[in-house]
């Protein structure tokens, strides 16, 4: 019997059951469903002796297809089990890259992503090893710079280089009057560096989620839409969420980038793309969507996930 952990993020272990919006829901379930043992935690849980790595965990169950887990806390060793999937939420602040220190004493177990890799890939910033992919960009913290950015494309979005979920995205339109308030608030005068890029208007239509598994492309794809009062996706609902399938000539485009992740030990993450250009590349906790790609394509996307986890020469049966 195979023995994975999930290190998952605080806000999810307090909403743990029912919540089937969330990835890791499905993985979970579809490990304890082929009879493996499934343990979370929390990056606070986490721990050195020596340099020896330990997580205080919890053990999961499936009942009435649903998962729970027990609320008795255990120490293990975390080189103990088979496979261990890191998917805690940003903000990836000290406390996080702490976490991540962990596992560089880890010395058997495959953990996914790979930590390292996480701390070195910036989502907004690294995405631009793919700049032939990407609509014009800068990364600074600089009021000058910013505002001759702005001036020359005429509308530019800002983004915190280390939230999610479009947190703290703020868009901008030359000759919008609270020009400089917003650029000091983002940069908080001038002292944190942001992603700047040109705004693209089909954002209007939504952005388009493209997954990666390994060193391929997966077919499944959705577009987010944006709601009324936003010109970004901002809500996890139904309508909100549609099929967009990739073509054959979309998976070869985008087929280099998974392979180059893949080898930085990226093996998961989820490409925002608008119009033909990625806007970021989510690879700490990537949402596969897997409840709505499974009602929109009428498949089971967590079986080919998990199969992958388990066989991809990542585990052996």
């Amino acid at each position: 019997m195979k023995k994975i952990l999930f290190i998952i993020d605080k806000i999810e272990l307090k909403y743990f059951e029912f919540n089937n919006l969330v990835t890791n829901f499905w993985m979970i379930k579809n490990f304890l469903e082929n009879n493996c043992e499934v343990y979370i935690t929390t990056n606070p849980n986490l721990s050195l002796k020596s340099d020896i790595p330990y997580a205080k965990c919890y053990e999961t169950f499936v009942q009435d297809n649903n998962i729970f887990y027990k609320n008795i806390i255990k120490e293990y060793k975390i080189d103990d089990f088979d496979l261990v999937m890191f998917r805690p939420d940003p903000p990836v602040d000290i406390d996080y890259i702490n976490a991540t220190y962990i596992f560089d004493f880890v010395k058997k177990v495959e953990v996914i992503n790979s930590p390292r890799a996480i701390r070195d890939f910036n989502e907004k910033l690294h995405s631009i090893y793919f700049k032939e992919y990407m609509s014009e960009n800068i990364v600074t913290s600089s009021l000058k710079d910013i505002e001759e950015f702005l001036h020359t494309h005429k509308q530019i979005v800002l983004k915190p280089l280390n939230r999610c979920f479009g947190s703290g995205v703020m868009y901008l339109y030359d000759g919008d009057p609270n020009t400089r308030t917003i650029i000091n608030t983002m940069t908080n005068n001038e002292t944190t560096l942001v992603m700047v890029q040109k705004y693209i208007p089909e954002v209007r239509q939504g952005d388009i989620r493209v997954l990666t598994l390994g060193d391929k492309i997966l077919p499944y794809a959705i577009k987010k839409l944006p709601t009324c009062d936003d010109f970004k996706f901002n809500t996890h609902d139904d309508k909100h969420i549609v099929e967009s399938g990739l073509s054959a000539t979309e998976l070869n485009i985008f087929k280099p980038i998974a392979e180059k992740l893949d080898s930085m030990g990226i093996k998961m993450a989820g490409l925002d793309v608008i119009d033909g250009k990625i806007i970021e590349v989510n690879v700490t906790s990537p949402c596969y969507f897997i409840k709505e790609i499974n009602n929109l394509y009428n498949i089971h996307l967590e079986n080919e996930i998990c199969d992958f986890l388990l066989t991809k020469n990542l585990l052996s049966l």
